[in-house]
């Protein structure tokens, strides 16, 4: 076993630096994908979708992480062009700072631009705990914006009703799953918004089918072969893209900005635009 771990660990170094390599030799162009605003539209099978809500448009955004690498520009950019998709419902899963809490209140301007029929409803990151959680609730509230931590809200349409439950963030939050969905009635059917999809597995109530995270930013690096070299830990089995869960699916957004460098290599920011579809 030991020697088995050890040939692993080699391996994956060697790959490791391989990966830097190519980074380095990719660098011009990874650095104009970083700003590459990209809409992912996908289909998404929601099992017990009430027929009221087939074909419904959610914008989900995350990971604005305005900051050193990311400018409110940028982050007014993204709100433009969602509201060009005309979406029904937004989503917002945090991390709208990188670290500084002043930076708050503009971004929370930018986003107070956007609208839709069935709201628009957000949870925090763990960025936005770290730079100042109350500033960042206080806000949301400013704008209109209807925070979901560990609370819950019905959405209805055409008579119809789906339950929108929110979800603390796993890393620095302390998240509340019968909280969050404590409003559902016993024949509901739950979308669920969480910041960090390492609280995914968590979920065990069968009437969740559908759970939207970011954090992850897909690793901004998805190279060939060997994929994305660096996912925050406890986030492994869901890096990015629509993927089963326990209770359904889970949908893993590749985020808005970029952390730590302005760097995405095969894996473009993105505002993602889900089409919930029955199944």
């Amino acid at each position: 076993m030991g020697k088995s771990m050890t040939r692993r660990s080699f391996v994956k170094g060697a790959l490791g630096a391989s990966a830097w390599t190519t980074l380095g030799v990719s660098a011009s162009y990874s650095y104009w994908e970083s700003g590459d605003l990209e809409v992912h539209e996908l289909n998404i099978p929601f099992q017990g979708l009430p027929k009221e809500f087939e074909g419904v448009k959610v914008a989900f955004l995350t990971d604005f992480h305005r900051g050193g690498l990311i400018s409110q520009e940028y982050v007014q950019k993204s709100v433009k062009r969602t509201l060009s998709l005309q979406p029904e419902l937004i989503l917002l899963g945090g991390d709208y700072v990188d670290h500084d809490p002043k930076l708050i209140p503009p971004v929370m301007d930018a986003l107070g631009e956007l609208k839709a029929p069935l709201g628009v409803f957000a949870v925090q990151g763990n960025r936005d705990i770290r730079a100042n959680r109350i500033l960042t609730s206080s806000e949301l509230a400013r704008q209109g914006i209807a925070e979901i931590t560990n609370k819950g809200a019905w959405l209805e349409r055409q008579g119809g009703r789906l339950y929108l439950a929110g979800f603390d963030d796993v890393t620095l939050g302390h998240p509340d799953i019968p909280a969050g969905i404590a409003g559902a009635t016993p024949e509901a059917v739950i979308l669920a918004l969480t910041h960090s999809p390492a609280l995914v597995d968590r979920i065990r109530d069968p009437r969740i089918k559908l759970v939207c995270c970011g954090h992850t930013h897909g690793g901004q690096i998805n190279l060939p072969i060997i994929g994305a070299p660096i996912i925050p830990k406890g986030c492994e089995k869901y890096p990015i893209g629509l993927l089963p869960s326990l209770t359904g699916n889970v949908f893993v957004s590749a985020g808005v900005g970029v952390a730590y460098a302005p760097i995405r290599f095969r894996c473009p920011p993105e505002i993602s635009l889900l089409k919930l579809v029955a199944s």
